[in-house]
């Protein structure tokens, strides 16, 4: 028989950078009592983004920052960014935030998320500072 079950996550981000969400978001399937479907995952928020992504060689997130720092900066290109009403970060966070994704679909089987052996699930936070984030999870399977 077809379930749904709809949940929110609440995660505290230290900052800029990547906050792992894969045990959290495990611990929720596994509360649904669902086996099988899918889990809809959208952050609630527009300076941050979601990613799968390596989980074994840190220096991979590192490069994946430095990337997105150097492709949105801090300061605008050419001028200062107009939006400024949060501070200096807060206009590069939202183009970074478009320019990756604010939802996710995970394949779950026998009650347990199907990735990769080198994947997690990254919310990636583009403030500089630490932020109380909101996610909707929506479990749809049997």
């Amino acid at each position: 028989m077809l379930r749904q079950d709809l949940r929110r996550l609440t995660v505290t981000t230290a900052g800029e950078g990547f906050t792992d969400l894969t045990v959290s978001l495990q611990g929720e399937v596994t509360a649904s009592g669902l086996q099988r479907g899918l889990l809809q995952l959208v952050v609630l928020h527009t300076s941050c983004s979601l990613t799968i992504n390596e989980n074994a060689d840190p220096r991979v997130l590192q490069d994946l920052t430095a990337y997105l720092r150097a492709l949105v900066p801090q300061g605008g290109l050419s001028q200062p960014y107009a939006h400024d009403d949060e501070g200096p970060d807060d206009m590069p966070a939202h183009i970074r935030t478009a320019l990756t994704t604010t939802s996710l679909g995970l394949s779950f089987d026998q009650g347990r998320l199907v990735l990769g052996t080198w994947q997690a699930v990254y919310l990636w936070e583009h403030r500089a500072r630490g932020q109380r984030r909101q996610l909707s999870l929506h479990l749809l399977g049997a």
